[in-house]
Parts: structure tokens; sequence; C-alpha cells
């Protein structure tokens, strides 16, 4: 929008989204709401800060799967070094344990991307007035589902192994022992209720765990 259409204040914002049609209609469309600016687009976790820090937004609108760091990971970030930048999660995988993961990670909101780009808009003031905004069928499947079940650890030994990492190549990323690995995977196998490893990383991947 022209900018002198634009409120005398406008809320910038920071996009960051790897696929390049969805992004820039992202920042289309909300460049056409007469209050919101887009003053960044990013197509990897890793340059979200950086930008941040650089363009100084109001809000961050994060997709979750991003190339270099996740979105979630970058919200974390993002809390403690651009503090007054609000984080909202734009996710196509409304699963579980993202929304668990974006809350712990200092995030105010988490919308599925299917929703108009007008209650985006909404949301993206709301955050900003301090509310915390959050998908409603999403925040109820959460509440549902319960807390993740897997250690930290856990989720570090599936993580690691995702890639058809034998035993002694997921101990020597991890820096822990063959016999710790095979108990944190066996564990992880249990919680999961699979009967294997790749069967756990999938599911625990559906839950949003990982």
């Amino acid at each position: 929008m022209p900018r002198e259409h634009r409120a005398a204040k406008s809320i910038r914002v920071l996009l960051a989204e790897d696929q390049g049609m969805m992004r820039g209609a992202l920042a289309l469309l909300l460049g056409m709401e007469a209050d919101i600016e887009v003053v960044a687009q990013v197509a990897a976790g890793d340059a979200i800060v950086d930008a941040a820090l650089v363009h100084r937004p109001d809000v961050a609108l994060l997709d979750i799967e991003l190339p270099g760091m996740s979105g979630l990971d970058a919200a974390a970030e993002l809390r403690d070094q651009a503090p007054d930048c609000r984080v909202l999660i734009l996710t196509t995988f409304g699963r579980p344990g993202y929304l668990r993961r974006a809350m712990e990670a200092g995030a105010a909101g988490f919308l599925v991307k299917d929703g108009p780009v007008e209650e985006l808009a909404v949301s993206i003031r709301r955050v900003l007035t301090g509310e915390t905004v959050i998908d409603p069928a999403l925040a109820a499947a959460a509440l549902s589902a319960g807390p993740n079940p897997l250690t930290a650890r856990e989720c570090d030994a599936l993580k690691a192994s995702t890639d058809g990492a034998t035993v002694a190549d997921i101990a020597g990323r991890l820096h822990l022992s063959e016999s710790t690995v095979r108990n944190y995977l066996s564990s992880a196998i249990g919680k999961t209720g699979t009967r294997n490893r790749m069967e756990a990383v999938r599911a625990a991947r559906q839950q949003g765990w990982l």
C-alpha cells in the first residue's frame, strides 16, 4: 500500500517462510492492510534473528519447518535477543506438541495457514497488545493429547537417528556411551508404543514432539 495511505505508525512485521510463492503472497496481502508493513522476509530459520536485529520488527511471523533452524528454535532465540518482538507461529502442521513447544519458546500465538489473511492481520494486532492468540481447534487437541512424554535426551537420540545412523554414530554425535543411547531409544520406543526407533521417530513427529 502506498505510504501516504498507511497509518501514521505501522506494525512492523518480519515474515519467515521457505516457500517463495507463499511468502510473497503473504507479504502482498499483509501489505494491503493500512496499519501493517512487512519490513523483512527470510527463507531460512537461521536468518531470522539477524533480520530481526537489523529491521526491529514488532511482530515476527514464523513458519515451523524451515531450513537451517526451525521456527520454534528461532522463537526461543528471539525471546532472548529481541525481547520486544512478539512471535506468531504460522504453520501447515497443526500438531499438539508443536503448540506446547511454541508456548515454551515464548511465542505469543499459534495459527494454522488455512485461515483467511484478515484473521491473520487481526491476530497480529492482538499479539501486539499483549494477547495470546491460539487456533481454538489446536488448543483443544493439545489439551487432549497431554504433555510430551519424551525426555530431552530421548528426543535428542531420536533426532540423531533420523538419517539411518547407527547406535555408534548417535553415541558419537551426542557424546554418550552406546549403552546409554540404546537405553534412550528403547525408552522412547516404549513411550510411543512403536516397534522400532524409525517408527518412534515418525510417531513423535506426528505429535509434534520433535
